[in-house]
C-alpha cells in the first residue's frame, strides 16, 4: 500500500526536486518481482544486513500478538541533498505516504 501511494504521487514527488528509494531487508530478487508486480518507478535497496535500518533507528525488538522478534519499523525519512535529515515519520500510514511527503516537500 505504502510502495503504490509514493508510485501515484511519484511524477508530484520528482517535481518537486526529491527522489524515492525504498530500503528493506528483503533480497534483491524480492525487491525486482515486488517493483514489477507494482509497477514502481523508483529503486528498493535490499538491506539484508539491517546496516541502513540500523543507522536510521529502523530495526530492532518488536512484538506482534505476544511474541517478540527483531525486524523492521516503517518508517520514512526525508534527507536532503546535503545528507541534512529533515524530517522522520516513526508512525508511517501506508495509504497516505504519498500525500505526507508532498507536504512536507511543499513546507521546505
Amino acid at each position: 500500500t505504502e510502495a503504490c501511494a509514493l508510485r501515484d504521487e511519484y511524477a508530484k514527488i520528482q517535481a518537486a526536486g526529491a527522489t524515492v528509494i525504498g530500503v528493506s531487508p528483503d533480497t534483491s530478487e524480492k525487491h525486482k518481482a515486488f517493483r514489477e508486480e507494482n509497477d514502481l518507478p523508483f529503486d528498493l535497496l535490499a538491506d539484508t544486513e539491517h546496516v541502513v535500518a540500523d543507522a536510521y533507528g529502523a530495526w530492532g525488538e518488536r512484538n506482534m500478538y505476544g511474541k517478540k522478534f527483531m525486524g523492521i519499523f516503517r518508517s520514512t525519512f526525508l534527507i536532503d541533498g546535503d545528507g541534512n535529515l529533515l524530517r522522520v515519520w516513526k508512525k508511517v500510514t501506508p495509504d497516505e505516504a504519498g500525500t505526507d511527503i508532498l507536504a512536507a516537500l511543499e513546507a521546505a
